[in-house]
């Protein structure tokens, strides 16, 4: 009984990713205070007005633009079409 036990429990183990999840890095921060001990960085923010309901929330700190920030890539150049003649 307990083999299966610790089999199942490896099996689970598995199936779990211990990666991260990948953060949304937004042109925003909420930089909210942590105390002592430093601030916490919360990046998911589009838009400054999306930033400060969460800051005046009560949660100590302020809104900044996100220095990680490096918005979307660049579209190419648009291609003309070939003149016909």
């Amino acid at each position: 009984m307990r083999a299966i036990f610790i089999a199942a429990a490896l099996g689970a183990a598995l199936l779990v990713d211990p990666r991260p999840a990948p953060a949304a890095e937004m042109p925003w921060c909420g930089v909210i205070s942590l105390g002592e001990t430093g601030a916490y960085w919360d990046c998911r923010y589009p838009t400054f007005e999306a930033c400060r309901p969460n800051v005046i929330a009560g949660n100590r700190g302020f809104c900044t633009q996100n220095p990680a920030y490096e918005g979307p890539a660049p579209a190419g150049k648009p291609r003309r079409k070939p003149r016909n003649r």
